[in-house]
């Protein structure tokens, strides 16, 4: 399926190939992350993936299921493609105008001696409609993610530090069977949760401090993404408050998330319930973003939108307030947009939890 939506935008930009050097657009096609590489697709399906002798047998292991040529090259890769095109009759590629740098695109046009067309952000729009065995993998994925919070939480208490509990929650993600971190894990407590991606410090837990997990793992390259937000000892009655209201927020926002409807309306639809609270000035980014391949991709829930969800786009659902040397409350699920609505594939409970 992933060859087949390929080929028709190759035939929708009247080209003869796709040229793909992006670590994630490659691993769409060949099915792993190579940290070089590149993939020469052609309108009649056949593709070629070139990698140096590092990740040969990887690719060929890879290929039984994709089918895919690999050819390790011996010089270089861009030798390698203007072989393939000269071999096939290539005139015409399409390249990744927004992510490939000057360097790359003057190799390339100088070994291939073709046209090059841009594809702007249609690739982007391929992946971000996600199939169901891509919807698997990020089950599998945040279910991972889960498991090793809900581990966590048994080790959270006063005197831990920050540092203390991100560098054992990575371990527990590891553990629980996850091919690497989706980014690295921010884990805040005190006033330090007022910083929406605030790095992970020597600072201690102290009784009556939120703490802030945000945190993600990965399953064959698709991401998790996931917050929560507790409370350690007690809560006051303002931080109750102020979480409910995030909570409020992040349920009207998936509320609002289906297909057809406006990514700038379904930030909206959260912004206005803190906007009630007068707390929307406190809220300081999107309200979501695509996930799979990339922890960012695809469409952003943000004021200036001009997208509209479709039917498979996975996108986080993610209000916070950052209220400045006080504390800071978000509250994240990652959803899947479907014929009638959403699917929340987050399972945590999202009640404030005390410890």
């Amino acid at each position: 399926m992933n060859f087949e939506k390929c080929v028709n935008l190759i035939n929708e930009l009247n080209a003869d190939a796709l040229l793909l050097l992006n670590e994630s657009n490659m691993h769409y096609l060949c099915g792993f992350s190579p940290s070089e590489g590149v993939i020469l697709l052609l309108k009649n399906g056949d593709c070629y993936h070139i990698v140096d002798s590092r990740y040969t047998e990887t690719a060929c292991n890879h290929a039984k299921k994709t089918k895919i040529n690999v050819i390790e090259s011996n010089g270089t890769f861009s030798e390698e493609i203007g072989k393939i095109c000269k071999e096939n009759n290539i005139k015409t590629i399409a390249f990744e105008n927004e992510s490939i740098t000057l360097k790359q695109f003057n190799t390339y046009k100088n070994a291939t001696n073709c046209e090059f067309v841009e594809i702007n952000n249609k690739f982007m729009r391929i992946r971000n409609v996600k199939s169901e065995e891509e919807i698997v993998l990020m089950k599998e994925a945040n279910s991972i993610a889960e498991k090793s919070f809900l581990e966590l939480l048994n080790h959270v208490e006063v005197g831990k530090t920050e540092k203390q509990l991100q560098s054992y929650f990575d371990y527990l993600m590891a553990k629980n069977g996850s091919d690497g971190l989706s980014f690295g894990t921010i884990l805040l407590t005190g006033a330090h949760t007022s910083l929406p991606h605030g790095v992970p410090s020597d600072l201690k837990i102290k009784d009556g401090d939120f703490v802030l997990f945000d945190f993600g793992a990965t399953s064959k390259g698709y991401h998790s993404d996931m917050t929560r937000t507790v409370a350690v000892g007690n809560a006051t009655d303002e931080m109750r408050e102020m979480y409910n209201l995030v909570l409020k927020a992040q349920l009207a926002g998936i509320s609002a998330l289906k297909a057809g409807v406006k990514c700038s309306d379904v930030y909206k639809a959260a912004w206005d319930v803190l906007e009630e609270k007068q707390m929307a000035k406190y809220f300081r980014h999107g309200l979501g973003h695509g996930v799979g391949l990339d922890i960012h991709e695809g469409f952003n829930a943000t004021p200036k939108s001009v997208d509209t969800y479709e039917v498979g786009n996975v996108t986080s659902i993610e209000p916070g307030i950052y209220i400045p040397n006080k504390f800071g409350i978000r509250i994240e699920d990652v959803c899947v947009v479907t014929e009638d609505g959403n699917i929340d594939i987050s399972t945590v409970n999202k009640e404030l939890i005390i410890l």
